[in-house]
Protein backbone atom coordinates (compact mmCIF):
# COMPACT_ATOMS: atom_id res chain seq x y z
CA UNK A 1 0.00 0.00 0.00
CA UNK A 2 1.33 3.42 -1.23
CA UNK A 3 1.92 6.33 1.33
CA UNK A 4 -0.85 8.48 2.34
CA UNK A 5 2.38 11.06 2.58
CA UNK A 6 3.40 10.54 -1.58
CA UNK A 7 2.25 12.57 -4.12
CA UNK A 8 2.50 12.07 -7.83
CA UNK A 9 2.21 14.43 -10.70
CA UNK A 10 -0.48 13.86 -12.94
CA UNK A 11 0.41 15.59 -15.95
CA UNK A 12 3.03 16.10 -18.41
CA UNK A 13 2.14 19.49 -18.90
CA UNK A 14 -0.25 22.38 -17.53
CA UNK A 15 -0.17 21.97 -13.59
CA UNK A 16 1.47 18.57 -13.09
CA UNK A 17 1.54 18.00 -9.36
CA UNK A 18 -0.89 20.22 -6.59
CA UNK A 19 -1.22 20.13 -2.74
CA UNK A 20 -3.70 22.05 -0.77
CA UNK A 21 -4.63 22.14 3.19
CA UNK A 22 -7.64 19.83 2.32
CA UNK A 23 -5.62 17.35 0.33
CA UNK A 24 -2.59 16.79 3.02
CA UNK A 25 -4.66 17.60 6.19
CA UNK A 26 -2.94 20.48 7.44
CA UNK A 27 -3.39 24.23 7.89
CA UNK A 28 -1.48 26.26 6.09
CA UNK A 29 0.55 25.23 3.04
CA UNK A 30 0.11 25.03 -0.26
CA UNK A 31 2.12 23.65 -3.32
CA UNK A 32 1.69 23.52 -7.12
CA UNK A 33 4.25 23.15 -10.16
CA UNK A 34 3.19 23.50 -13.88
CA UNK A 35 4.78 23.41 -17.43
CA UNK A 36 3.86 25.91 -20.19
CA UNK A 37 4.98 26.45 -23.64
CA UNK A 38 5.94 30.06 -25.02
CA UNK A 39 3.32 32.35 -24.78
CA UNK A 40 1.17 30.56 -22.54
CA UNK A 41 -0.33 32.23 -19.58
CA UNK A 42 -1.35 31.80 -16.07
CA UNK A 43 -3.59 34.62 -14.45
CA UNK A 44 -3.89 34.43 -10.47
CA UNK A 45 -5.22 36.49 -7.46
CA UNK A 46 -3.32 35.73 -4.17
CA UNK A 47 -6.54 36.70 -2.43
CA UNK A 48 -5.30 36.60 1.56
CA UNK A 49 -2.40 34.34 0.57
CA UNK A 50 1.31 35.23 0.34
CA UNK A 51 2.81 33.46 -2.75
CA UNK A 52 6.85 32.59 -3.83
CA UNK A 53 6.98 31.96 -7.60
CA UNK A 54 10.23 29.11 -7.94
CA UNK A 55 11.54 29.08 -11.36
CA UNK A 56 12.96 25.53 -11.71
CA UNK A 57 13.75 26.21 -15.92
CA UNK A 58 13.08 28.37 -18.51
CA UNK A 59 12.02 32.21 -18.71
CA UNK A 60 8.68 33.96 -17.77
CA UNK A 61 7.95 37.67 -17.45
CA UNK A 62 4.96 38.68 -15.02
CA UNK A 63 2.67 41.52 -14.66
CA UNK A 64 0.99 42.30 -11.48
CA UNK A 65 -0.84 45.06 -9.60
CA UNK A 66 2.59 44.85 -7.44
CA UNK A 67 5.24 45.75 -10.15
CA UNK A 68 5.99 44.26 -13.91
CA UNK A 69 8.90 41.64 -14.06
CA UNK A 70 10.47 41.31 -17.77
CA UNK A 71 12.63 37.42 -18.96
CA UNK A 72 13.06 35.95 -15.36
CA UNK A 73 15.06 32.99 -15.05
CA UNK A 74 17.93 31.53 -16.86
CA UNK A 75 18.83 28.36 -15.96
CA UNK A 76 17.13 25.55 -18.20
CA UNK A 77 16.99 23.29 -14.99
CA UNK A 78 17.72 23.05 -11.68
CA UNK A 79 20.64 20.96 -12.55
CA UNK A 80 22.20 23.90 -14.58
CA UNK A 81 22.56 26.70 -11.94
CA UNK A 82 21.01 28.60 -9.34
CA UNK A 83 17.47 30.02 -8.96
CA UNK A 84 15.28 33.04 -9.67
CA UNK A 85 11.93 33.47 -7.55
CA UNK A 86 8.98 36.28 -6.95
CA UNK A 87 7.75 36.81 -3.96
CA UNK A 88 4.20 38.40 -4.23
CA UNK A 89 2.03 39.57 -1.27
CA UNK A 90 -1.51 39.31 -0.55
CA UNK A 91 -4.54 41.22 -2.60
CA UNK A 92 -2.20 40.79 -6.04
CA UNK A 93 -3.22 39.81 -9.01
CA UNK A 94 -0.81 39.03 -11.69
CA UNK A 95 -0.48 37.16 -15.24
CA UNK A 96 2.81 34.80 -15.86
CA UNK A 97 3.88 34.48 -19.57
CA UNK A 98 6.18 32.01 -20.48
CA UNK A 99 9.05 33.37 -22.52
CA UNK A 100 11.35 30.73 -23.14
CA UNK A 101 10.24 27.41 -25.31
CA UNK A 102 9.43 25.48 -22.53
CA UNK A 103 9.25 27.35 -18.49
CA UNK A 104 8.95 24.63 -15.47
CA UNK A 105 7.74 26.74 -12.42
CA UNK A 106 6.65 25.97 -9.01
CA UNK A 107 4.73 28.07 -6.44
CA UNK A 108 3.99 27.87 -2.87
CA UNK A 109 1.59 29.88 -0.78
CA UNK A 110 -0.40 30.03 2.40
CA UNK A 111 -2.90 32.65 4.65
CA UNK A 112 -0.72 35.75 5.60
CA UNK A 113 -1.30 38.75 7.72
CA UNK A 114 0.28 42.34 7.18
CA UNK A 115 1.93 44.44 3.94
CA UNK A 116 5.20 42.48 2.85
CA UNK A 117 6.45 43.92 -0.60
CA UNK A 118 6.86 42.21 -3.89
CA UNK A 119 10.52 40.86 -4.00
CA UNK A 120 12.20 39.28 -6.83
CA UNK A 121 15.08 36.75 -5.74
CA UNK A 122 17.95 37.10 -7.84
CA UNK A 123 20.87 33.97 -8.58
CA UNK A 124 23.27 36.32 -6.39
CA UNK A 125 20.67 36.54 -3.65
CA UNK A 126 20.30 33.11 -3.33
CA UNK A 127 23.09 32.33 -0.29
CA UNK A 128 24.56 28.95 -0.54
CA UNK A 129 25.07 26.82 2.12
CA UNK A 130 27.52 23.91 2.20
CA UNK A 131 25.83 21.71 5.31
CA UNK A 132 26.60 18.83 7.19
CA UNK A 133 29.89 16.28 6.30
CA UNK A 134 31.36 13.41 4.74
CA UNK A 135 28.40 10.78 2.71
CA UNK A 136 25.93 13.58 4.55
CA UNK A 137 27.10 17.05 2.69
CA UNK A 138 24.71 18.51 0.54
CA UNK A 139 24.14 21.90 -0.82
CA UNK A 140 21.45 24.48 0.37
CA UNK A 141 20.35 27.62 -1.80
CA UNK A 142 18.59 29.90 0.43
CA UNK A 143 15.33 31.40 -2.11
CA UNK A 144 13.49 32.86 1.44
CA UNK A 145 15.09 32.35 3.90
CA UNK A 146 14.43 32.97 7.63
CA UNK A 147 14.34 36.80 8.08
CA UNK A 148 12.75 37.49 4.53
CA UNK A 149 10.53 40.10 4.28
CA UNK A 150 7.27 37.99 4.38
CA UNK A 151 4.48 36.44 6.73
CA UNK A 152 5.26 32.73 7.35
CA UNK A 153 6.69 31.09 3.86
CA UNK A 154 10.51 29.78 3.68
CA UNK A 155 11.82 28.14 0.67
CA UNK A 156 15.38 26.67 -0.06
CA UNK A 157 16.22 24.01 -2.82
CA UNK A 158 18.87 21.01 -1.83
CA UNK A 159 21.17 19.15 -3.78
CA UNK A 160 22.12 15.54 -2.41
CA UNK A 161 24.63 13.89 -4.27
CA UNK A 162 24.94 10.15 -5.31
CA UNK A 163 24.61 7.74 -2.51
CA UNK A 164 24.38 10.99 -0.17
CA UNK A 165 22.38 11.62 2.98
CA UNK A 166 20.47 15.07 3.43
CA UNK A 167 17.89 16.31 5.92
CA UNK A 168 20.57 14.44 8.22
CA UNK A 169 20.98 13.61 10.98
CA UNK A 170 16.99 13.36 10.98
CA UNK A 171 15.34 16.31 12.61
CA UNK A 172 11.90 17.81 13.53
CA UNK A 173 10.19 20.76 13.82
CA UNK A 174 6.39 19.84 14.60
CA UNK A 175 6.24 21.93 18.51
CA UNK A 176 7.11 25.66 18.89
CA UNK A 177 9.33 26.10 21.37
CA UNK A 178 10.70 29.50 22.51
CA UNK A 179 13.14 30.62 25.42
CA UNK A 180 12.98 33.31 28.09
CA UNK A 181 14.20 35.71 25.78
CA UNK A 182 11.09 34.61 22.85
CA UNK A 183 14.10 33.31 20.75
CA UNK A 184 12.25 30.32 18.64
CA UNK A 185 14.20 26.94 19.27
CA UNK A 186 12.10 25.10 17.21
CA UNK A 187 8.76 26.13 15.14
CA UNK A 188 5.99 24.26 14.33
CA UNK A 189 6.00 23.94 10.08
CA UNK A 190 4.20 21.88 7.58
CA UNK A 191 6.92 20.84 4.72
CA UNK A 192 7.09 20.18 1.02
CA UNK A 193 9.52 18.14 -0.54
CA UNK A 194 9.51 18.51 -4.12
CA UNK A 195 11.84 15.80 -6.09
CA UNK A 196 13.39 16.24 -9.24
CA UNK A 197 16.50 13.98 -10.36
CA UNK A 198 19.43 14.53 -12.77
CA UNK A 199 18.80 11.42 -15.26
CA UNK A 200 15.95 9.16 -15.83
CA UNK A 201 15.20 6.24 -13.18
CA UNK A 202 16.54 8.16 -10.43
CA UNK A 203 15.08 7.93 -7.04
CA UNK A 204 15.20 8.93 -3.32
CA UNK A 205 14.07 7.22 0.24
CA UNK A 206 12.47 9.49 2.58
CA UNK A 207 12.03 8.23 5.94
CA UNK A 208 9.29 10.18 8.08
CA UNK A 209 8.56 8.84 11.49
CA UNK A 210 8.10 10.10 15.27
CA UNK A 211 9.69 9.20 18.47
CA UNK A 212 6.70 7.55 19.72
CA UNK A 213 6.50 5.31 16.61
CA UNK A 214 2.32 6.47 15.88
CA UNK A 215 4.36 7.68 12.17
CA UNK A 216 6.69 5.98 10.56
CA UNK A 217 6.74 5.66 6.72
CA UNK A 218 9.86 5.00 3.85
CA UNK A 219 8.74 6.64 0.64
CA UNK A 220 10.33 6.44 -2.57
CA UNK A 221 10.28 9.49 -4.54
CA UNK A 222 11.01 9.84 -7.88
CA UNK A 223 10.99 13.09 -10.51
CA UNK A 224 7.86 15.48 -9.73
CA UNK A 225 6.89 13.68 -6.92
CA UNK A 226 6.28 15.58 -3.54
CA UNK A 227 6.57 14.28 -0.13
CA UNK A 228 4.43 15.78 2.75
CA UNK A 229 5.99 16.13 6.51
CA UNK A 230 3.11 16.86 8.63
CA UNK A 231 5.19 16.00 11.46
CA UNK A 232 8.03 14.08 12.75
CA UNK A 233 12.31 13.39 11.74
CA UNK A 234 12.43 12.96 7.96
CA UNK A 235 15.68 12.11 6.88
CA UNK A 236 16.54 11.86 2.97
CA UNK A 237 19.02 9.28 0.72
CA UNK A 238 20.36 9.76 -2.69
CA UNK A 239 20.18 6.55 -4.70
CA UNK A 240 23.52 6.04 -6.32
CA UNK A 241 24.44 7.19 -9.57
CA UNK A 242 21.25 9.68 -9.17
CA UNK A 243 22.22 13.61 -7.89
CA UNK A 244 19.14 14.34 -5.89
CA UNK A 245 17.36 17.52 -6.24
CA UNK A 246 14.03 18.94 -3.82
CA UNK A 247 12.60 21.99 -3.33
CA UNK A 248 11.09 22.59 0.35
CA UNK A 249 8.46 24.61 1.44
CA UNK A 250 7.60 25.82 4.85
CA UNK A 251 4.87 27.29 6.45
CA UNK A 252 3.81 27.41 10.47
CA UNK A 253 4.25 29.14 13.94
CA UNK A 254 7.28 31.12 12.37
CA UNK A 255 9.29 32.19 9.85
CA UNK A 256 11.87 30.14 10.45
CA UNK A 257 13.30 26.76 10.35
CA UNK A 258 14.40 25.92 13.90
CA UNK A 259 14.46 22.02 14.53
CA UNK A 260 15.63 19.38 16.68
CA UNK A 261 17.59 16.61 16.07
CA UNK A 262 16.78 13.32 16.75
CA UNK A 263 18.60 12.44 19.86
CA UNK A 264 19.45 8.86 18.60
CA UNK A 265 21.39 10.28 15.54
CA UNK A 266 23.09 13.55 16.63
CA UNK A 267 25.84 12.10 17.67
CA UNK A 268 26.72 11.67 14.36
CA UNK A 269 27.58 15.02 13.34
CA UNK A 270 30.96 14.88 15.83
CA UNK A 271 32.30 12.17 12.96
CA UNK A 272 32.37 14.80 10.43
CA UNK A 273 35.65 15.26 9.37
CA UNK A 274 35.22 16.81 5.77
CA UNK A 275 32.84 18.00 3.18
CA UNK A 276 32.21 15.99 0.12
CA UNK A 277 34.21 17.57 -2.70
CA UNK A 278 31.55 17.11 -5.54
CA UNK A 279 29.78 20.02 -3.90
CA UNK A 280 28.15 22.40 -4.57
CA UNK A 281 26.65 20.78 -7.18
CA UNK A 282 25.30 24.11 -9.07
CA UNK A 283 27.05 27.77 -8.80
CA UNK A 284 26.66 31.43 -10.74
CA UNK A 285 29.64 30.46 -12.56
CA UNK A 286 28.46 27.41 -14.30
CA UNK A 287 25.41 29.30 -16.07
CA UNK A 288 28.43 31.69 -17.51
CA UNK A 289 27.00 34.90 -19.27
CA UNK A 290 25.36 33.28 -22.17
CA UNK A 291 21.38 33.56 -22.28
CA UNK A 292 21.61 35.82 -19.19
CA UNK A 293 18.34 37.65 -18.60
CA UNK A 294 17.66 40.08 -15.71
CA UNK A 295 14.52 40.62 -14.38
CA UNK A 296 13.62 44.35 -13.39
CA UNK A 297 10.79 45.74 -11.68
Amino acid sequence: MESHLLVHSVAERGEYVRVTPETAGWEWLSFAARKMAQGEQWRQETGNDEYAIVVLGGVCSVRSSRGEWNHIGRRPNVFSGMPYALYLPRQTTFTLEAVSDELDVACGWCAAAGDHPAQLVRPEQATVEIRGGGNATRQINNIVPPGFNCHRLVAVEVYTPSGNWSSYPPHKHDVHREDAAGNVLEADLEEIYFYKLDRPGGYAYQRVYTADGRLDELVMARNNDIVLVPEGYHPVVSAHGYTTYYLNFLAGSAQSLANSDDPAYAWVKATWQEKDPRLPVVTLEMEGSKGQVAGGK
